[in-house]
Formats: C-alpha cells, sequence, structure tokens
C-alpha cells in the first residue's frame, strides 16, 4: 500500500490558522443536541485542538498512548473512529477511539470536548475466505465485489479497524481509488510502516486469489463505488 501523496511546499502558519478555522466551523454548524440514543456508536470524528492525546484510561493522569495532530501531513483533517464513551471525574465525558497504530486492536480515551464526531451509517466487511467485501448500511448489504488478499506469510490481518483516508493514487498499480487503514499489515518496512489498504488494481486477473502484501484489491470499478459510499471514518471488519 502506498503512502499518501505529500505536497512538496511547506504550509504555513497561515494556512494552518485557516484549516483550524474550516474544521472549527463546520462542527460548529453540526453540532447540536443529539441524544445517544439515536445516534449509536461507532461514530466518525474529527479533531479541534492543534494536537490530542490519547490515554491509557479515561483519565488525564494516566499514560498517553498516542498524540495526534489535528491534520495530517497531507493537510487534510485527522479522521478518528469513536467506540464509546464514559464519563470520568468532575463529570469529564471520555471517548475510546480505535487507534491506528502497530499493534491492531488497540484503543485509547480522548476528551469529548476535543473533537466534533458524526454518526456513521455504513461499514465495509471483508470476508478472506469468500474473497468478498461488502458494504452495509444499517444491516443490510448494499454492495458486494470480489477482492484479492493477502498471500501466505503476509495474511491480511483480521479484526476491526476503519479507513482513515481516502486518495486518487498516483501508482498506476493501486487503480482508480485507494482507501487507507488503520490495519498494519506483517511487512513494517513498507510505505508508511506497514499499512492496509483497499484499493482498485492494474491487473483484474487476480482478484480472488492470495496475492498482495496484505492489502485488499478490488476491481477499479468497484474502488470507484466505494469512494462515493464508504469516506474516511467508515468502520472496517476483516474477518477469517
Amino acid at each position: 500500500m502506498s503512502h499518501i501523496d505529500r505536497p512538496t511546499t511547506h504550509t504555513s502558519r497561515g494556512l494552518q490558522l485557516v484549516l483550524s478555522l474550516c474544521v472549527a466551523g463546520i462542527a460548529a454548524v453540526l453540532a447540536g443536541p443529539v441524544s445517544a440514543a439515536t445516534t449509536p456508536y461507532p461514530k466518525a470524528a474529527v479533531i479541534l485542538t492543534p494536537t490530542l492525546a490519547a490515554h491509557a484510561r479515561p483519565d488525564a493522569g494516566s499514560r498517553t498512548v498516542k498524540v495526534f495532530r489535528q491534520f495530517r501531513g497531507d493537510f487534510r483533517p485527522t479522521t478518528l473512529l469513536v467506540l464509546g464513551e464514559r464519563r470520568g471525574a468532575q463529570g469529564v465525558t471520555w471517548l475510546r477511539l480505535s487507534l491506528p497504530t502497530r499493534p491492531n486492536g488497540r484503543t485509547g480515551w480522548v476528551r469529548a470536548a476535543a473533537v466534533h464526531t458524526r454518526p456513521v451509517h455504513r461499514r465495509i466487511v471483508v470476508d478472506l475466505s469468500a474473497r468478498r467485501l461488502r458494504v452495509l448500511e444499517r444491516g443490510r448489504s448494499v454492495y458486494s465485489t470480489r477482492v484479492a488478499i493477502g498471500r501466505r506469510g503476509m495474511e491480511t490481518p483480521t479484526g476491526r479497524f476503519y479507513l482513515t483516508a481516502t486518495f486518487k493514487p498516483k501508482e498506476r498499480f493501486l487503480g482508480a481509488h485507494a482507501f487507507e487503514t488503520s490495519a498494519y499489515s506483517k511487512l513494517s518496512e513498507w510505505p508508511g510502516g506497514g499499512v492496509v489498504g483497499l484499493h482498485g488494481t492494474s491487473m483484474p486477473q487476480l482478484l480472488g486469489k492470495r496475492v498482495s502484501h496484505g492489502c485488499v484489491r478490488m476491481s477499479n470499478a468497484a474502488a470507484l463505488v466505494l469512494k462515493r459510499l464508504t469516506p474516511a471514518g467508515t468502520p472496517l471488519t476483516i474477518v477469517a
């Protein structure tokens, strides 16, 4: 999986301020009193502060397990996946996150006031044994496609993850569109530290086979459907 293309020029502090104000403005428009019963977890989230520390427990005094920046290296907002919440000391609400880091499956806690959340109604399920990817909306399958998966020794990891970013790749090998995920493969030296991706392909004849280094390949037509249906923040479950 190729890393996200990065610009060649540095961003000025002024641009960073503009980006921060844009995120805050969007959050202000979207925010409103919505009951937890009508918006169950998981939820997608964006960060409202320049940096955000995720803690091992819902307690500011607990160990920091990851520090997020409000914006990625490609200047897009960092997208998080919120799994649940808990009320901590002094009535502070904490949110439990799925952490995009090694080892797979780690979680952490952040203050709810530091992020803006939105509900997610679709999720992706990849069935490795069937070599199928499905998009579910409120539990109902709305799209299904055949995929290629990791070869023996480089198996696609199983577990619960999410899409951290989507992009149009420059590499023809990655097809018409690609999706960065929070999952990590066995290849730590791979671009991006071994991030597992979902992406199109220039070799559709390999679909349905075990051929990749851990990424999930699909047809270019399927990748463009996912581009429309599954933005960053979409939950991803990979099952054996």
